[in-house]
């Protein structure tokens, strides 16, 4: 059997490069609670995102959970049932009742028209996803947060770099997350942030993560332990400085998929804006099996007999799982665009460290 091609392989950076961060660290003897690489990582994260403030976290989870603790998030939030399960799990943490809205088939994102009927009296945010990396339209979404006075955090945990007619889509809205998930585009091996956009929310932000302490008798909330170590904090400094060459990789990748399965019949995939600085982090594909004459889950196996491993991201909806079915009665009627496209995805092989022989063994398995 052939070698396995992944669907995602982690950026890791040359460990000669690493080792004069792990001996500094040895010698420092100063591993956590906001250390010299910590304080460093933020700078450089800033400088790259072109964001004014950002916070670590240990990883992608928490910086949700804690913009909604300091954005003092309550009631109602309008949300994607298309996205990873975290973005709503955050909301149930804080006792928070997600409500879903369907996406734009176009994007995968949510559907700004479908947010208005969804707000009630209970309404205080919208949580949108930027969806396989792909900016939501922003202005629309902003413009309806103004209209009923809603605050906005974006999970951009696939948005890592993503850039929007010049400008970061992690300056959109009040707050954005970030992942740095072994899997994502850029990792830390765990972690992930918060960006924010004034000093004041950062120092709120800095004392949540850290238990509430403004100083050493004082809490000034009921916080939680989320800060990232020394040792990933240095190992994301290190990553930073190889991720553009990653991201030029999975871009290659992309235009080979694009060009080599447009003309496939039951074969759709998003395309590049010329808008839009991408990321190239996923490359999912979406099967219309009567078109493509196979259903999408018989290609899933099909690949993985083969040794081509996909992956059907997002399926299923997060609304279908035990702790959120009760809050969607309406079902497939009201997400059907988001059911549909849960249905079909199978997210292609695309990371930086694909041979040529990987792209062309992944295209020969859709196209046989």
């Amino acid at each position: 059997m052939n070698d396995i091609i992944t669907v995602t392989s982690p950026l890791i950076p040359p460990l000669e490069e690493f080792t004069p961060y792990l001996e500094d660290i040895w010698k420092r003897k100063w591993l956590t609670n906001n250390g010299y690489y910590h304080q460093e990582l933020e700078e450089a994260l800033c400088e790259y995102l072109k964001v004014p403030y950002i916070s670590l976290f240990t990883n992608g989870t928490l910086p949700l959970i804690c913009a909604l603790q300091t954005m003092r998030i309550t009631g109602e939030v309008i949300t994607t049932p298309y996205s990873f399960v975290a973005t709503t799990h955050a909301l149930w943490w804080n006792g928070i009742k997600p409500i879903f809205v369907d996406i734009d088939p176009k994007t995968g994102n949510m559907d700004p028209e479908k947010i208005e009927a969804a707000i009630t009296p209970k309404t205080t945010a919208i949580m949108p996803v930027h969806v396989y990396g792909q900016p939501c339209e922003m202005d629309r979404i902003q413009q309806i947060a103004d209209t009923y006075g809603l605050k906005i955090i974006y999970d951009a945990a696939h948005a890592f770099g993503v850039e929007k007619d010049g400008r970061s889509v992690l300056r959109a809205g009040d707050m954005s997350t970030l992942s740095f998930h072994a899997t994502k585009v850029y990792n830390t091996i765990e972690g992930g942030a918060l960006v924010c956009h004034d000093a004041e929310t950062k120092k709120r932000i800095d004392y949540i993560k850290n238990f509430g302490f403004a100083n050493e008798t004082t809490v000034v909330a009921p916080g939680i332990n989320g800060k990232m170590d020394e040792i990933r904090s240095a190992y994301g400094l290190i990553a930073l400085r190889h991720v553009d060459a990653a991201i030029e990789a999975r871009k290659r990748v992309a235009i080979r998929y694009r060009e080599a399965l447009r003309e496939v019949e039951g074969i759709r995939f998003l395309e590049d804006s010329p808008q839009v600085r991408a990321n190239y982090s996923y490359f999912p594909v979406f099967i219309d099996e009567k078109e493509y004459g196979m259903s999408r889950d018989a290609l899933y196996e099909r690949m993985k007999e083969a040794g081509v491993y996909g992956r059907r991201y997002f399926y299923p909806l997060i609304s279908t799982f035990s702790t959120y079915r009760g809050l969607d009665s309406a079902g497939r009627d009201h997400l059907s665009e988001a059911y549909k496209m849960a249905d079909q995805v199978i997210c292609l092989p695309m990371h930086h460290a694909l041979s040529e022989d990987d792209v062309v063994r992944v295209i020969d398995q859709i196209k046989r």
